[in-house]
């Protein structure tokens, strides 16, 4: 008896084996051809049409978005996590509502009159202290912070750093600034404030009255187009370092310190004519600030639909796209983003279809699946991020993403040579990673492979700018593939009737067959390399 229940139990072992090997040698092609291009366009015609408002996150249109991708998940046959097919990310958008400024009774507007480079909330009509400090530099002989009484106090300072008479920088003795000219200046000189104490910094333009009131008009057409929200996690705490930084005209200067602006200006110039700090002999007059911030919660999610593998399940494949756009222009001008990345999107929905169509005829992957839509990419990839942070299954059981954003277009440096995809990525954490790129696209593809982006030198740093870098950051191998920006990036151009289908198919279909042969493949992928 217990010989022929060996036997028995050997027969079911050797016949489980046959069906995973013969799983394994299945063929892939049948499948990788269910992503056609007219299917493409069907879905992406609805995606990117105007009704869906360019699917800004946490607009109504993006959820009906979601709604459709969800539903074409279910349809295909893959499983919602955790009994849903949404994974909530938790955001709220943040507005400055009122910023208001007041010198010894007189009231100043904001980007009227006054601008800032940072903002933390104050409440309403604080009377705030304020202690000048020159150029607000502590370094060679500039003392500026040495001996200055400003804890609790905001700083008042020169914008920028101090130059002699040919034009150079004191602090360098060249044309080029020291830390406190760059652009950024202003973070160096509140290190300095906030390391004596004080808790804002005003600093006073080096601009003429005239250029300092383009500048605020400028500012005005920045905040008209971009608005005044910044979308960011509900729970993200504020930085103990964060304090108010604003910009006023040297007049506004001279009022809080009780001086003429000539007065102030000629001081400015015999600091820079000492090569060193001068006491300052201004009192200064206390202003009176308001800093009111709202919030609202964002309703956004990612979009997920889940496909269980076999025998090695526990490990996980991932696919995404973000189907996030702009939305609505300042001027009402719809930004549909079919490339941007509507085309991603539609991708991720045929691979769904493909392997959901294998798994119905009994060839499901020995690695399950997670096909992920995820939203607030063009807001700082906030919902790849918010998943690497609330991973719906371990991250370190996961294997690997490949992620699509923007194909379909081709950009000016293919014109006539269609044929081609960027690929970033896929070396720089697994060497297998690039091989299996290259393997499949050989045997069934044929795509020139571009990796000039994947260069850590490449000026436009692509590989930290679509969600598979939330990935990555994680350890977790990654392959990016996008056809490259193009005049209508970001713009109401990004149509449907612009996109070429045939090459959104091609890049499916080479996704698919990585897709196919990682999550089947005995040994996982490798993690051996750390290049930059």
């Amino acid at each position: 008896m217990k010989k022929s229940t060996n036997y028995v139990l050997a027969l079911i072992l050797f016949a489980n084996l046959i069906s995973l090997g013969a799983f394994a040698q299945s063929n892939p092609v049948p499948y990788a051809l269910t992503i056609k291009a007219e299917d493409l366009k069907k879905h992406l015609t609805f995606i990117a049409s105007d009704s869906l408002k360019g699917r800004n996150t946490g607009s109504p249109e993006q959820k009906v978005a979601a709604n459709y991708i969800a539903d074409h998940f279910k349809k295909s046959g893959l499983a919602p996590v955790n009994g849903s097919y949404f994974q909530k990310v938790d955001l709220v958008n943040r507005s400055w509502t009122k910023v208001a400024l007041a010198i010894k009774g007189k009231s100043y507007d904001y980007l009227g009159q006054f601008m800032a480079s940072a903002l933390v909330p104050v409440a309403a009509n604080t009377k705030v202290s304020v202690v000048f400090a020159g150029f607000g530099i502590q370094q060679a002989g500039f003392t500026d912070f040495a001996k200055l009484n400003a804890k609790g106090k905001y700083v008042l300072a020169f914008e920028g750093e101090a130059k002699d008479e040919a034009g150079n920088y004191v602090l360098s003795g060249t044309k080029d600034p020291s830390v406190f000219g760059k652009g950024d200046g202003w973070k160096e000189k509140l290190k300095r404030a906030q390391a004596v104490g004080a808790t804002g910094l005003i600093l006073i333009s080096d601009k003429s009255e005239k250029d300092f009131g383009n500048q605020l008009r400028q500012r005005q057409v920045m905040m008209k187009r971009f608005g005044n929200e910044r979308m960011v996690f509900a729970d993200e705490a504020a930085s103990p370092n964060e304090a108010p930084v604003l910009l006023i005209s040297s007049a506004m200067a001279a009022e809080i310190l009780g001086t003429s602006e000539d007065q102030l200006l000629a001081y400015k110039a015999s600091i820079a004519a000492a090569k060193k700090s001068i006491a300052p002999t201004y009192k200064s007059a206390p202003i009176n600030l308001t800093i009111e911030r709202t919030e609202k919660p964002v309703d956004t999610y990612n979009v997920v639909g889940y496909l269980e593998g076999t025998d090695k399940k526990e490990e996980l494949v991932i696919l995404t796209a973000h189907y996030d756009h702009i939305g609505i222009s300042a001027d009402g001008q719809i930004n549909n983003g079919a490339n941007d990345d509507g085309s991603g999107t539609v991708t991720i929905m045929e691979l769904a279809e493909a392997f959901g169509k294998a798994a119905a005829e009994g060839k499901k992957p020995r690695r399950s699946i997670l096909f992920m839509t995820v939203t607030g990419e063009e807001k700082g990839l906030l919902g790849s991020e918010y998943y690497s942070k609330h991973p719906l299954f371990p991250l370190a059981n996961t294997v690997v993403d490949l992620n699509t954003d923007m194909t379909g277009r081709i950009d000016d440096e293919h014109l006539g040579k269609p044929d081609y995809i960027y690929e970033i990525g896929s070396d720089k954490l697994s060497s297998s990673l690039r091989e299996i790129l290259i393997d499949q696209n050989k045997k069934h593809v044929g795509l020139e492979l571009d990796f000039r982006f994947n260069d850590p030198n490449d000026p436009n740093r692509f590989y930290y700018r679509s969600d598979h870098y939330n990935f990555a950051k994680h350890g977790i191998p990654v392959a990016f593939f996008f056809n490259g920006v193009h005049d209508d990036y970001h713009q109401p151009g990004d149509d449907v009737e612009k996109i070429e289908f045939d090459q959104v198919q091609k890049v499916g279909r080479l996704v698919f067959y990585m897709a196919w042969e990682i999550s089947n493949r005995e040994e996982r992928l490798k993690v051996d390399s750390n290049k930059p």
